[in-house]
């Protein structure tokens, strides 16, 4: 059954925190999971969640922190002491607690290091502190099983039992040599269908795919999720190995890359959320705006420009509105789609020229039938005169947007622009102008005005 965190739990919570009723916190937090206690912690004040959170297990209270926002944590850990946070940090997964400690003053960082209990946890992210974020050694974890080749599966079942209890989840245990070079893994099916004497040589497989540490994160969720893997072992530049990355990890960066694309399509410069203030969120929308409000002007422009038509034949004006969303909407469907198969890397890449195919038929089949379904309205208006300006600018409209979203993101990204940009209100704005003339030129032809 899953938690639901409405008013009144909440207002007990508060109570009961505000009462001292611990047996009772207690009570309520050992039926939730992690995840359900952390959107608690949200809505409750600094203190509030901190004599919470103190309640708790240690290694619950760890799973807690690895998972909040790291703009919430970091605001969060701020008044924590290095003595405060370092049973939290002992209790981590390696990559998560160097997540965390990368969030903290230098000094607290080191202090923190100094005073885990688990020295081997301390040279894990001492190993991992040099990486960068966005590299798979930034995100791996040195957390995992790994065997000499030369062992029998009963030695084998022995290490995995030593080294299983500061492994949280075991996906297959690699196999290296006597160097630690990664040779390949073995199931643990495997393992438990083979004899106790038989040698890991024997019945390893050496087909493994594998990440150095310093490929981009990007890449490493592109391979996890073209090839369908719960865990990626890194090796460094000599392939020995030094850590994997699992799909919890892989999951949050997919995430992100989604949500940094989405605020770019959207027209948002910069990393914002709903809880941010006023200036935050204004600051980050207003460089779309106001050159989408530039764009519009420019538009209104165009559309003075052709007074003297439009005092010729005032219905012309009645389709403006169409012109220009319609020519926005299709550049923005058709940039969003050429994004998504710039990000998949997994199928063959299609040429310059096959997508602008592919695009000029598509166009040509939906300004077909959106251009006459416009141009009959003419008739129902009693404009009949309009049905081929109407029609024919539309369809001209659907293709040349259809163009502008293709052409666009392509040529960014082939100069190393994220292509996401180029389907916000640029690509509007521009189609408003094009549109926009495109519709009074074919009215001054068609019309002889």
């Amino acid at each position: 059954m899953t938690f639901e965190l409405t008013k009144e739990y909440l207002e007990r919570i508060q109570t009961a925190i505000a009462e001292g009723d611990d047996a009772l916190l207690r009570a309520e937090m050992e039926e939730l999971y992690p995840a359900d206690i952390s959107g608690i912690l949200y809505e409750l004040g600094t203190e509030q969640a901190r004599y919470l959170l103190s309640l708790l297990n240690r290694k619950v209270g760890a799973e807690i922190l690895a998972n909040l926002d790291p703009g919430d944590r970091k605001d969060f850990l701020e008044d924590f002491s290095s003595q405060e946070l370092a049973p939290y940090v002992d209790e981590m997964d390696s990559d998560d607690a160097v997540d965390i400690l990368n969030e903290q003053p230098i000094q607290i960082r080191e202090e923190v290091i100094g005073l885990l209990e688990d020295r081997e946890q301390a040279r894990f992210i001492l190993d991992l502190l040099h990486y960068d974020e966005d590299v798979a050694g930034g995100l791996m974890q040195k957390e995992l099983i790994k065997i000499n080749v030369e062992l029998t599966v009963n030695q084998c079942i022995e290490e995995i039992r030593q080294q299983a209890e500061n492994v949280e989840k075991v996906h297959v245990v690699y196999v290296v040599d006597d160097a630690g070079k990664l040779l390949g893994y073995v199931s643990l099916k495997r393992i438990v269908l083979s004899r106790k004497h038989a040698k890991i040589a024997d019945i390893y497989d050496e087909n493994i795919i594998f990440v150095e540490t310093y490929r981009p994160v990007t890449e490493v969720a592109e391979i996890m999720q073209r090839y369908d893997l719960e865990a990626v072992p890194v090796v460094n530049v000599q392939g020995r190995l030094l850590g994997r990355i699992t799909i919890d990890d892989i999951v949050d960066v997919i995430t992100e890359k989604a949500e940094e694309d989405i605020q770019a399509i959207s027209g948002i410069s910069g990393e914002v959320v709903e809880d941010d203030n006023i200036w935050q969120r204004a600051k980050v929308q207003l460089p779309w705006l106001v050159a989408g409000a530039v764009g519009s002007l420019m538009a209104a422009t165009v559309i003075n420009g052709f007074q003297d038509e439009l005092s010729q034949i005032a219905a012309l004006a009645a389709f403006i509105p169409i012109i220009g969303s319609t020519g926005g909407n299709v550049g923005i469907q058709t940039a969003s789609l050429i994004v998504q198969g710039l990000s998949d890397k997994a199928g063959l890449t299609a040429s310059l020229g096959q997508r602008l195919l592919r695009t000029i038929l598509v166009a040509l089949i939906n300004g077909l039938v959106v251009g006459l379904l416009a141009g009959a309205y003419t008739f129902i208006i009693g404009e009949p005169r309009l049905f081929f300006v109407v029609s024919t600018s539309l369809l001209s409209v659907v293709m040349l947007a259809s163009f502008m979203g293709t052409i666009t993101p392509l040529l960014l990204n082939r100069i190393g622009i994220n292509p996401a940009v180029a389907s916000g209100p640029f690509i509007t704005t521009a189609n408003d102008l094009i549109g926009i003339g495109v519709y009074f030129m074919i009215a001054n032809l068609l019309l002889h005005l």
